[in-house]
């Protein structure tokens, strides 16, 4: 078994200016007992099961409960289950027309399914006439996705974060950097989006880095191609922070990764993508045997993985999946979780980032230990921060980062809905 030790990595003191240090994402004291009669809490607590078999007990006595009926639909959302996430949050949204929350689900559902006509009235009914557009501006089948006999994408850089090379529309490679907390699917510079000669069908304003009020422009791409991986007919975005020189990467997210079995390679500097396919999840399931790897459970929200961890001998608890640290840092936690865990915190070192336009802080700390699986990390530099950024319905332990993953092989399995991780794949 790999672990990472701090003697290992040479750990930054302070995050760069302008860099964004990802937020802890724990909505209230992460594993705290839930009452098994609630489900609600049982939701909050992580136990995603039996919250959905506590508002389907709801729904038998009361058909018309429409908050019953909205969190069993996003309890299925959670582990891509379409069909009854689908079926539940219709009949909330019957049941509450004035139920955004239950709409905004709705339309998550319909988009991890690529499924853009059944979103686009839904989006109106929020208000977000420029996503409505942009969707609608999708022809045909979005995400066509080809896979070579390889599938395999290099990785150019390890720090601060990953980069990739990509073609867009058939031009010249160009850099993005992949982030699994960047909830979107491909985002390119104005300069990329200019030289692929898109036209903005919406634009919208957004928060950015340390910026507030960004123009964020939207349109449709014929061709993104890593190596031999392409995808056809996807929506993108674009947008100006900085300056839109050719030293600016683009960005790559969780709607890419969603499209493929994807292995995370941080041991050899590469992707893997697979088709997502019933054959590759066993193929994938068997290899991870044969490394001594079990399957984790795999939960999406704002497509950002999550899976079970733990801090310092807390026990399986709901961690994210969210690499797109920089710094050093092997992941987040709040300070209230640091308290209760006993993770030695340093407040006298100050950390300031920023995200969604708003200045976050955060101080060193050091757990003993943090684990997904096999993977172990101790003694480790992470940051703990004062407060979230992206709330869940759930409680979340820790946000588990770039730095965490690097001596091993990450595989999110989107057929089958799990998580493996290992020593690495081999490369030939």
């Amino acid at each position: 078994m790999v672990e990472l030790n701090r003697r290992r990595v040479i750990a930054g003191i302070g995050l760069a200016a302008g860099s964004a240090m990802a937020a802890p994402l724990l909505g209230g004291s992460a594993g705290a007992a839930a009452d098994d009669a609630d489900p609600d809490a049982l939701l909050k607590a992580g136990r995603f099961d039996e919250a959905a078999r506590g508002y389907e007990e709801i729904l038998k006595k009361d058909p018309d409960n429409a908050h019953a009926a909205r969190q069993r639909g996003y309890v299925a959302l959670l582990s891509n289950r379409f069909a009854d996430a689908e079926k539940y949050l219709t009949s909330a949204v019957r049941l509450a027309p004035d139920d955004g929350q239950a709409k905004k689900w709705l339309v998550d559902c319909y988009l991890r399914q690529d499924d853009y006509p059944p979103a686009v009235p839904l989006l109106r009914a929020l208000g977000k006439e420029a996503e409505a557009k942009w969707y609608e501006a999708v022809r045909g089948r979005p995400y066509q996705v080809s896979v070579g006999s390889s599938g395999r994408v290099p990785w150019l850089t390890m720090d601060p974060l990953p980069l990739i090379e990509a073609s867009v529309n058939g031009g010249p490679p160009k850099q993005f950097l992949w982030d699994t907390g960047n909830t979107e699917g491909v985002g390119l510079t104005v300069k990329m989006a200019e030289e692929a000669g898109l036209k903005a069908v919406s634009q919208i304003k957004v928060n950015g880095g340390g910026e507030q009020g960004v123009d964020m422009f939207l349109g449709v791409l014929d061709s993104f191609r890593m190596g031999d991986v392409e995808l056809r007919n996807i929506p993108v975005s674009w947008m100006d922070l900085g300056g839109s020189g050719d030293s600016n990467p683009g960005g790559l997210g969780g709607q890419v990764f969603s499209h493929f079995l994807s292995t995370l390679d941080w041991a050899n500097a590469a992707f893997t993508f697979r088709p997502r396919t019933a054959g590759q999840a066993r193929t994938a399931r068997a290899r991870a045997a044969r490394a001594g790897s079990q399957p984790l459970p795999m939960w999406i929200d704002g497509n950002i993985p999550h899976t079970l961890g733990s801090i310092n001998g807390s026990g399986p608890q709901v961690v994210s999946i969210n690499t797109g640290q920089e710094g050093g840092m092997a992941g987040d936690i709040t300070l209230a979780t640091a308290d209760r865990l006993k993770v030695r915190v340093d407040r006298s070192r100050p950390m300031y980032g920023a995200t969604h336009g708003e200045v976050l802080k955060g101080y060193p700390c050091y757990p003993d230990e943090a684990r997904i699986g096999s993977a172990v990390a101790r003694e480790i530099y992470w940051s703990a921060g004062e407060k979230m950024v992206d709330p869940t319905p759930f409680d979340v332990l820790a946000a588990f980062g770039h730095t965490f993953f690097k001596p091993y092989a990450l595989t999110l399995d989107f057929a089958q809905m799990n998580v493996y991780i290992t020593g690495g794949e081999s490369s030939s």
